[in-house]
């Protein structure tokens, strides 16, 4: 590694632009770039249906960023920052892999700068400081019976999901339920995600809804004067994180929001600021385009200044055979029957993403048992049905070098007047309507089915003028619909709505498909780490 000092020169960022954590990563504060002008290109990088083989969509984003630095291009990769919960839980690191990492990986994946923690702690100040104010009656016809925003912890830790609190008596809080989430479920870390200054964060933590009194009026972050001791938690939570990748081109991490409850992205200042540094930006997107890639345009770049010039979806043979039918402990063997079978499901995203305007490129990640059969068969039907390119990949064991055809692809697709973006609904939409357009051009699915109970809040939500809110939709990254066990391209079934809730600070609806657990456990064998004489994390 180099020091992070000698990173940023040829951004023409100096020590002085820094606060240091370290050597190795520092933060940028948004003080220095008060108001950044645009002068990149944006190209998002998404997936296939996410599959138990692993598509490998951080590693090549990571070695797409070390092409392009191959190829003298000034460029920056911004993604999200990752979390102890699936660090411990076997899902793996956030800084890709082989050849193509972030570093220092240790301390990204544990810890990092904090922001997590000081997310966290706001949330959990919220909670502490809403429970008060119901409890002593200072907000008249609002008790704890009426709270509904629940706690935090950065643990996978299935014991907390419902819980009872309090044991009542006239010193100690009332009996009620209510349950703990994944830090990086909470509403304030999609808010930080999303908050494009300081100013911009102060408005939207207040307008966090924490419960509703016994009219049904709901009640805000500003109504228990929260506001501002979250400010001071957060004010430094906010600034960027910059680091390295392991040949030596900047990487902005920053901002770990949900991907099936949240919109699954980067920050907006990580982007925006990447924009005004360099000529190219890679960002990740959570989980598959039906997921992320959707969120990211109607969430994050449609209100932010962030329409990107194209985006890259990364597939693997193995990914496409497990959607062909093929057992995880059989995906090593040629199959070109299963890579024929799986590719609906590419192809369709290939379209979901050509239906926003934008020129999609299959990056096609290489594994050592693939053969050149498969690799045919996803290159040609990715590229006769609509993909600008699909190109080999092999980040893992070549780094950059692996990926300069991918990176000279990708400045062809995007060498050329930037694109019209056509979204897939009207923000004046009612809620069902924009659920229903999600449903059949996303989800490919005939229609969809509401509850009884997401009826009700449809109801309440348009009555309280949230109806023109963009919709973030909560179901499994696992299959198209909303029943994880269907692979490859779903069709003639209806999508299915079980609830739906609303994230106001963060801006946005999320209706809830099947059954979404905001709170993991920990698998059969978690993870185990320990630490060296040297004080050097090992089993990461």
């Amino acid at each position: 590694m180099q020091p992070i000092t000698e990173i940023i020169k040829p951004l023409g960022l100096s020590s002085d632009d820094l606060i240091p954590y370290g050597k190795f990563k520092a933060k940028i504060p948004l003080s220095n770039f008060s108001n950044p002008t645009k002068k990149g290109k944006l190209i998002v990088v998404t997936g296939i249906t996410p599959t138990p083989a692993g598509e490998g969509k951080t590693t090549t984003a990571i070695g797409i960023t070390q092409g392009m630095g191959l190829l003298g291009k000034n460029v920056i990769a911004t993604l999200r920052e990752p979390s102890l919960g699936p660090i411990f839980g076997i899902k793996g690191g956030g800084s890709g892999g082989g050849l193509s990492k972030v570093e220092p990986e240790d301390e990204i994946n544990i810890h990092f700068t904090g922001d997590a923690h000081a997310v966290g702690s706001a949330h959990n100040l919220l909670s502490a400081l809403t429970d008060n104010i119901a409890q002593r009656g200072k907000l008249e016809d609002f008790s704890p019976s009426g709270i509904t925003w629940r706690r935090v912890t950065d643990v996978e830790d299935r014991a907390l999901r419902d819980i009872m609190t309090g044991i009542g008596g006239k010193n100690n809080a009332p009996i009620r339920q209510t349950g703990f989430d994944i830090v990086t479920a909470s509403e304030i870390m999609a808010i930080l995600a999303l908050s494009s200054n300081l100013e911009d964060l102060r408005y939207r933590l207040g307008k966090i809804i924490v419960g509703f009194d016994k009219k049904g009026t709901p009640i805000n972050a500003n109504q228990i004067e929260a506001v501002g001791s979250m400010m001071a938690l957060l004010r430094q939570a906010i600034n960027p994180n910059i680091v390295q990748t392991s040949e030596g081109q900047p990487v902005i991490v920053h901002t770990g929001p949900f991907g099936n409850i949240a919109h699954g992205c980067s920050s907006v200042v990580g982007d925006t600021l990447a924009l005004h540094l360099s000529d190219y930006v890679f960002t990740e997107a959570g989980f598959g385009a039906d997921l992320g890639f959707e969120k990211f345009m109607h969430i994050k770049s449609r209100f932010n200044n962030l329409e990107p010039s194209a985006a890259v979806i990364v597939a693997s043979v193995r990914a496409v055979k497990s959607h062909g039918g093929v057992k995880t402990k059989e995906l090593e063997i040629p199959n070109e029957k299963a890579t024929i079978n799986g590719m609906p499901n590419l192809i369709h995203l290939i379209k979901v993403i050509k239906s926003f305007g934008l020129p999609a490129i299959v990056a096609i990640n290489k594994f050592p048992t693939d053969t050149k059969e498969e690799l045919s068969v996803l290159k040609n039907l990715s590229e006769d049905n609509g993909a600008f390119a699909a190109v080999e990949s092999d980040a893992f064991q070549e780094g950059g070098k692996g990926t300069i055809d991918l990176s000279e692809s990708i400045i062809k697709a995007t060498n050329k007047e930037h694109p019209k973006i056509n979204y897939l609904y009207e923000n004046n939409m009612s809620i069902k309507e924009k659920v229903n357009n999600l449903a059949k051009i996303v989800y490919n699915a005939n229609g969809v089915k509401w509850s009884s109970q997401a009826e009700k809040r449809i109801k309440e939500y348009e009555a309280y003028g949230w109806g023109g809110l963009p919709i973030c939709m909560a179901k499994t990254h696992l299959s198209l619909s909303h029943d994880r066990s269907k692979k490859g391209l779903p069709k003639d079934y209806i999508f299915e709505i079980s609830d739906v809730r609303a994230s106001i600070g963060a801006g946005f609806i999320y209706p809830i498909a099947g059954n979404i657990v905001t709170m993991p456990g920990l698998p059969g064998n978690p993870r185990k780490l320990d630490t060296n004489n040297n004080s050097e994390i090992i089993g990461l």
